[in-house]
């Protein structure tokens, strides 16, 4: 069994975050899809640093997740992807933001079934002008 430990944000972290959400293969997932640079990125933690929480494996950031006006954000570093590590952040978020939704991509075939398996229901489809 692989020793999970769902930690709070802080700034040791920020980098790691914005690394997997610029990763190739991660960044598709997300709606926005900017490259994040480093100023960005302090800027956007120093105003949602207590949104976001991370995944550690033994120690070592897996992925995060993070409720920000409600929308889940969530990503799985590739090297940790298939231990069921997605399931288990989204399952610690809800139990403290039960309210909060999914906005996910509908080409994003993972995430769609990721939070399926977390018990989510399709209710919505946005329709956007290419």
């Amino acid at each position: 069994m692989v020793d999970l430990k769902f930690v709070k944000n802080n700034p040791k972290y920020w980098e790691f975050i914005r690394r997997l959400r610029n990763m190739e293969g991660v960044k598709e997932g997300f709606i926005q899809q900017e490259e994040i640079t480093e100023i960005e990125q302090a800027e956007y933690m120093l105003e949602y640093n207590n949104n976001f929480w991370l995944c550690l494996v033994e120690d070592i950031p897996a992925g995060f997740v993070g409720v920000i006006e409600n929308d889940i954000r969530v990503a799985t570093h590739p090297d940790f992807q298939g231990m069921g590590i997605g399931s288990f952040m989204i399952n610690q978020i809800m139990t403290m933001r039960p309210q909060a939704t999914a906005k996910v991509k509908i080409q994003n075939d993972r995430s769609l079934k990721l939070f399926e398996r977390c018990g989510f229901k399709k209710k919505y489809y946005v329709l956007e002008r290419d």
